[in-house]
């Protein structure tokens, strides 16, 4: 159980940077956006051509970060990567979400947002393939830290989760303690009154989609470095970052963290009781929970229609 535990939180921790984004877009645009996940499947598949073109031009950093499996150049293309994806959610919302918002309602934007995931998911098969990919054929392997019970653990996880989390912490510090933090929070709680008080609210949805989609990519690469690359990745992880968002609360950033992480043990200690196939079902049920009993989620709140 306590290795179902551990695996909970390092999924948990992606879930969260994935939520976090999603959580601040529902709330503002009023929308549910399932092409949001697709954000790390850019990520992902974005840090993987840059570290491929970092490797050719500067191959003395092409040598691994000991103990693990990351290399200087991987380190590079994830900055890389969340740059580019941040410029691709602002880009997708220019060119469809915007339009679609300006002459259509909330039903076609989810309508619209179906139609993006789908168009990004079918390109990076197309480009990639659909072969699963590796950011390293080195072969890592797991430090025992107890054999009865049995808990392995790989130096890429918890690296994972010490960068997960201090990127959670930068955020709260700059939710916290800057200018574009307090607009940010103003803008999340209620788009409006903000509005009023004199926050440009069209730069803040921009500066949000650019935020979102560069914490979705660094949720992609860390997904890379401790499983597969596969063009399904928003497919697979779009019903638990959808979970994470509810059970957090739309509009609430660290509700999104703490819903992430609820979903992620959950699904892993669901493991313990349920056979492997019926473990993607518990994100399902946690959400038709929530929805069930508390509607606005663990620190929504309920808004005018």
């Amino acid at each position: 159980m306590i290795q179902h535990l551990l695996d909970g939180i390092l999924v948990g921790a992606i879930l969260s940077l994935g939520a976090i984004g999603l959580t601040l877009t529902m709330h503002m645009l009023r929308f549910a956006n399932f092409s949001h996940a697709e954000l790390l499947s850019i990520g992902a598949y974005a840090a993987l051509v840059f570290d491929a073109l970092f490797s050719a031009l500067l191959p003395a950093l092409q040598t691994a970060i000991p103990p693990l499996s990351l290399t200087w150049t991987l380190s590079l293309a994830t900055v890389a990567s969340m740059a580019l994806t941040g410029l691709s959610a602002i880009a997708i919302d220019r060119l469809i979400f915007k339009r679609v918002r300006e002459k259509g309602g909330e039903l076609s934007m989810v309508f619209a947002s179906f139609g993006v995931a789908m168009v990004i998911r079918n390109l990076i098969g197309l480009g990639f393939g659909l072969n699963t990919q590796l950011y390293s054929d080195d072969i890592v392997f797991a430090t025992v830290l107890s054999r009865d019970p049995l808990i392995l653990v790989k130096p890429d996880q918890v690296f994972t989760l010490v960068a997960a989390l201090a990127i959670m912490v930068v955020l709260h510090l700059v939710l916290s303690r800057t200018t574009f933090g307090y607009s940010l929070r103003a803008v999340a709680e209620n788009p409006v009154l903000a509005q009023v008080s004199g926050i440009n609210l069209q730069r803040m949805v921009a500066l949000i989609w650019i935020l979102g989609g560069t914490l979705a990519a660094a949720a992609g690469v860390f997904y890379g470095l401790t499983n597969q690359i596969t063009p399904v990745i928003g497919r697979d992880l779009v019903l638990p970052i959808f979970a994470a968002t509810i059970v957090g609360g739309i509009g609430s950033i660290y509700g999104a963290v703490l819903g992430g992480f609820l979903v992620g043990i959950a699904a892993n200690l669901a493991l313990v009781v349920l056979p492997s196939g019926y473990s993607p079902s518990v994100p399902f049920l946690i959400l038709v929970a929530v929805l069930v009993l508390r509607p606005h989620g663990l620190f929504g709140e309920a808004r005018a229609t």
